[in-house]
């Protein structure tokens, strides 16, 4: 077991598909997409990391990149599959361990992860992975759950998801258990500090963390 939480497979893992795949969060999805790829020549290799039901990794892809997904659910890895065939797009969603890439040295221009990397049990050693698939000069960027996000972020979080009632308290309660193990800013840092990466930036937007990382 390499997540510090259990695989989300079978049911779990299609249920979280369901509630990441509405309008506004799609929507977000093609704005964090455009907005990560500003400065990124069309036509280069993104890997995704632990991409879940393959939305973020789509938009990517319709943007002009390769894309590549890596993620440790074999449920998730079909979800995500299945949509990029329904989309007809060509993105190659593999199963696999972050903590043990199946990619060679230098083979990407962007490493990106959002949402799982407090899950990993071994950070530094993704990180490590991350920066050696990274060609030279290249970036990696991690969006996830600050743990000094407060009850007030998530509830402004999870309405802008515009879920059903139900949904909604589900998300509220589940963002509340998940900032538990969360990473603050300062926790990043002392990460990447003992990582390949050595450094790195941090910006924080609503219940989230950004950092950028460059190889």
């Amino acid at each position: 077991m390499r997540l510090r939480v259990p695989e989300m497979e079978g049911r779990t893992a299609r249920w979280y598909a369901r509630q990441r795949g509405s309008h506004s969060q799609l929507a977000e999805y093609r704005r964090q997409a455009e907005r990560m790829t500003a400065d990124l020549p069309a036509g280069c290799d993104i890997l995704e990391v632990a991409p879940g039901p393959g939305y973020h990794a789509l938009e990517l892809a319709r943007l002009g990149y390769r894309v590549t997904g890596l993620d440790i659910s074999h449920t998730m890895v079909q979800i995500a599959t299945d949509h990029a065939r329904a989309a007809g797009m060509a993105v190659d969603f593999r199963h696999g361990d972050a903590s043990a890439m199946p990619f060679g040295d230098d083979s990407f221009d962007l490493v990106v992860c959002q949402a799982a990397f407090k899950n990993f049990l071994h950070p530094v050693t993704v990180l490590d992975e991350m920066h050696r698939v990274l060609r030279p000069g290249r970036s990696a960027v991690i969006q996830d759950l600050n743990h000094d996000a407060t009850a007030a972020d998530i509830a402004g979080e999870v309405a802008r998801m515009r879920l059903s009632p139900v949904n909604a308290f589900v998300a509220r309660f589940t963002l509340r258990w998940l900032r538990r193990r969360a990473r603050t800013a300062e926790q990043f840092r002392r990460l990447v500090a003992a990582s390949t990466f050595g450094e790195c930036e941090i910006g924080t937007d609503g219940i989230g963390l950004e950092v950028r990382l460059r190889a």
